[in-house]
C-alpha cells in the first residue's frame, strides 16, 4: 500500500508494503517547495508565506488598535500587552529610557514578525517554519547589521566608532589584538551568529517533527508490534510540537533581544 503521511507541512510519501517496505528518513529536501519556476529565481512556498505574514499581521495590527480607548476591549488589551513586552521588555531594558522609544518600531516589527513565521511551522494549512530557511534570517539580520553600524557611526564617527571597540585603560601592546578580535566580533561574529541560532533552531525542530511523524505513518504500514510503535511516536510528536512552539517563541525574543543589545552597544559612551 502506499501511504501519504503529512508531515509537520510536508506530504511525505511512505511506500510500503504490510509487514515489509522501506523506511526514507527525512532529508533538508523538504524544505524546497518550489510553486512557480525553478532553480535559484524560483518563486517559492515560503516566499508566499512570508508575505502572507506581513498581511496578516498589518491587518490584524490596524483592525486591534483604529479604535482604541482608555478602556480596551479584549482584542486591544492582548495587542497593548504584546506590544508593551516588545517595548519594554526589549527595547527599553536592553538599551535604556533614553534612546529606546526611536527603535521599538524595528524591535517590534522584528519580533511579530519572527515570531509569526516561527509559529507557521506547527499552524495549519502552513505547516513549515518560513525561518527554516536561510535566506530569511540572513534578510533580517542585514538589517539590524546596517541599523546598528549606521548608528554607531553616526553618534562616535567612523574612527571614533572603530576606537570605541577597544576598552580604555588596556595596555598599548595589546590593543591591537583585542582590536583585531572586536573588529571580527563586530562585522563577521555577530550576524553569523545570529542568523544562525535562528535558521539552526527552525530547521532541526522542523525535522525532528517531520521524522516522528513519518516514522508513525510508517510504523503504522508495518506488523503488529510496529502499529503499538507508532502509539509513542506520534506521543512524542505531539510532544515536540509542544516544545518546538516554546523554542520558536524564545528563538523571536532571543533574536530580537540581542540585536537590542548590539543597538545599546553602538550607542554606548563607553565599551
Amino acid at each position: 500500500m502506499i501511504l501519504t503521511a503529512l508531515a509537520a507541512g510536508t506530504t511525505t510519501a511512505v511506500v510500503a508494503e504490510e509487514g515489509g517496505g522501506e523506511f526514507h528518513t527525512p532529508s533538508p529536501d523538504i524544505f524546497w517547495l518550489p510553486l512557480i519556476g525553478d532553480g535559484q529565481w524560483a518563486i517559492t512556498e515560503q516566499m508566499v508565506w512570508g508575505g502572507v505574514s506581513v498581511i496578516v499581521l498589518s491587518i490584524a495590527m490596524i483592525a486591534l488598535s483604529k479604535n482604541a480607548a482608555i478602556v480596551p476591549s479584549k482584542g486591544q488589551w492582548l495587542m497593548e500587552g504584546f506590544y508593551n513586552f516588545a517595548r519594554n521588555g526589549i527595547a527599553r531594558d536592553m538599551i535604556g529610557t533614553k534612546h529606546f522609544l526611536k527603535f521599538v518600531p524595528l524591535l517590534f516589527s522584528l519580533f511579530s514578525l519572527i515570531l509569526l513565521n516561527n509559529w507557521m511551522g506547527i499552524i495549519p494549512p502552513v505547516m513549515n517554519p518560513t525561518m527554516g530557511k536561510i535566506g530569511f534570517p540572513i534578510a533580517l539580520v542585514l538589517v539590524v547589521y546596517v541599523v546598528y553600524h549606521w548608528i554607531g557611526i553616526k553618534k562616535h564617527g567612523v574612527k571614533g566608532y572603530f576606537a570605541h571597540m577597544v576598552p580604555d585603560g588596556l595596555p598599548g601592546w595589546i590593543k591591537p589584538a583585542i582590536f583585531f578580535l572586536e573588529l571580527i566580533t563586530y562585522f563577521i561574529t555577530r550576524p553569523l551568529t545570529l542568523a544562525l541560532r535562528l535558521f539552526g533552531n527552525m530547521f532541526a525542530g522542523h525535522m525532528l517533527i517531520v521524522l516522528f511523524v513519518s516514522a508513525g505513518a510508517y510504523f503504522l504500514t508495518q506488523g503488529v508490534v510496529f502499529k503499538l510503535l507508532s502509539v509513542p511516536t506520534f506521543i512524542m510528536a505531539a510532544v515536540m510540537f509542544v516544545f518546538e512552539a516554546l523554542v520558536q517563541f524564545l528563538q523571536a525574543y532571543v533574536f530580537t533581544l540581542l540585536s537590542a543589545s548590539y543597538i545599546a552597544g553602538a550607542l554606548a559612551d563607553d565599551h
